[in-house]
């Protein structure tokens, strides 16, 4: 339940800055989505707590199985589209976040795989 949570949490994350993208068009056609009610600047954080939140579930999965901890190899990659998520991206400029975010998830599904199934 736990690994999925961190799973759960990087998806989240590609939805809350694909959703921070639309902010403005959301708002001019009337849409009341969680980005548009929480704000440009509540959902940057959010978003990077759906980050950090995947990577405290490696460190929970950890403590029953070790090997659990090479998730963690997938947070270098995390730090771009952190970067430009905090950096005030806006628009066309978060589609790099996007693209980075899925990488994320990819390289952090394979490698907290790969750790869960050494620790079994």
């Amino acid at each position: 339940m736990v690994a999925g949570c961190g799973t759960g949490a990087l998806s989240c994350a590609l939805l809350v800055v694909n959703n921070l993208r639309d902010i403005p068009t959301d708002m001019q056609s009337g849409k009341r989505t969680l980005a548009v009610r929480m704000g440009d600047r509540r959902t940057r954080w959010f978003y990077v707590l759906l980050i950090d939140a995947a990577f405290v579930m490696v460190v929970i999965c950890a403590s029953q199985r070790t090997a659990a901890l090479i998730g963690l190899a997938a947070i270098p990659l995390a730090a771009l589209p952190v970067r430009t998520v905090l950096g005030g991206a806006t628009g066309r400029g978060l589609i790099p976040a996007l693209a980075w975010t899925g990488r994320v998830q990819l390289a952090y599904g394979l490698a907290f795989g790969i750790g869960l199934a050494l620790g079994a």
